[in-house]
């Protein structure tokens, strides 16, 4: 098992300093809403994934009217310190440290110190476009695989060097066929591997999922998940490289495995048209507990849980059911934030383990 015993905030968002120590069990984060209670999770959240759950920019995490932050964590990792350090300066890239040493590449901490992060926007998985569903999906496997992460990102590297260049050429009015089709390969390639190991994955995931949901809903409803992307075409490779005049007229690329997305079912209808609220959060919620299920198996420890005011989204059945889990030690370490710090100390009375309050202001 693996938990964050104490974290240390330089300068990070509404942070001008905050040290604190935390319980390997459950810590609650109570306050008014605006205090800090999120950003606090999101620090958390830093030092597993080397990036902000909230922003999209890195500069962004830095408090406003100074030059530089600062996240620092002490894990125990089976009885052993691990010290990781997360620093950023305006204008500059981020630092990473494990034990004071820089990393040679970031990616190479995703999956150390596996995070889950269950929040109230979490319904954007279904509103939103197919990017918020391979964001999460990219997510869970890069925490589980490197070398998906590692695929992934150089298929966004070639993505928008091939793009670039397309641009370029409808500028000049030339076209270079052989410099083109050198990355055009390079993207096939990549593009293969990366729908092989999605296909592989949603079948792993699927059945964990819908055991999920069946908990949550008392097996109401049957769920699924439909991975849609037309790099599965066995024409695809033809078909890719046939489509280079539409690519040039388009100035981008327009097939590959950026365009795929994630068909979310309830009794074989999108429950995106045709779910009710109570059917999309304990949807979502599957989705996170699943995430968290198959990380647990894949890394053989229990991924640290962010619950970010659930309670406000939940009703009294659900609410139990996680507490039943805390109970027999499905989860480990769990961060949760609560505006209404009554009803929190009410619902983790039932808790068996111990419970650690931290108040923001």
């Amino acid at each position: 098992m693996h938990y964050l015993k104490r974290i240390y905030l330089l300068n990070f968002r509404n942070y001008e300093e905050f040290t604190a120590d935390f319980s390997p069990n459950i810590n609650c984060i109570v306050g008014e809403n605006g205090s800090g209670k999120t950003n606090l999770l999101d620090a958390v959240y830093y030092l597993g994934l080397t990036k902000s759950s909230i922003q999209n920019q890195d500069a962004l995490s830095i408090r406003h009217d100074t030059d530089a932050m600062m996240i620092d964590g002490l894990f125990d990792k089976d009885k052993k310190q691990e010290q990781i350090t997360c620093s950023m300066q305006r204008g500059q890239r981020k630092v990473l440290l494990h034990d004071r040493q820089p990393y040679e590449r970031i990616s190479e901490h995703i999956g150390k110190y596996p995070v889950v992060l269950i929040g109230p926007d979490d319904t954007d998985l279904i509103r939103d476009s197919s990017d918020t569903r391979r964001r999460f999906f990219d997510g869970v496997i890069s925490q589980m695989n490197p070398e998906y992460l590692s695929r992934y990102q150089h298929y966004n590297r070639v993505l928008d060097q091939r793009n670039s260049l397309l641009k370029q050429f409808a500028d000049q009015r030339f076209v270079d066929d052989d410099l083109l089709d050198i990355y055009s390969e390079d993207l096939l390639r990549l593009a293969l591997e990366i729908n092989s190991e999605r296909r592989i994955f949603v079948e792993r995931f699927l059945p964990i999922f819908a055991e999920k949901y069946a908990e949550l809903s008392e097996s109401r409803e049957a769920v699924n998940i439909l991975y849609n992307s037309e790099v599965t075409n066995p024409a695809f490779i033809e078909e890719f490289r046939h489509n280079k005049q539409v690519d040039l007229y388009a100035q981008r690329t327009t097939k590959g495995i950026h365009r795929d997305d994630y068909e979310f079912e309830i009794d074989t209808y999108p429950i995106k048209k045709f779910g009710s609220q109570g059917q999309k959060k304990a949807y979502v919620m599957a989705l996170r507990l699943a995430q968290f299920e198959l990380l647990r198996t894949e890394k053989q420890t229990k991924p640290i849980l962010l619950l970010d005011d659930v309670f406000d989204k939940l009703d009294d059945r659900r609410i139990n059911k996680i507490i039943e889990s805390i109970n027999d030690h499905t989860f480990g370490q769990i961060f949760l934030t609560d505006a209404r710090p009554e009803r929190t100390a009410t619902i983790l009375k039932k808790a068996t383990v111990e419970v650690k309050y931290f108040k923001t202001s």
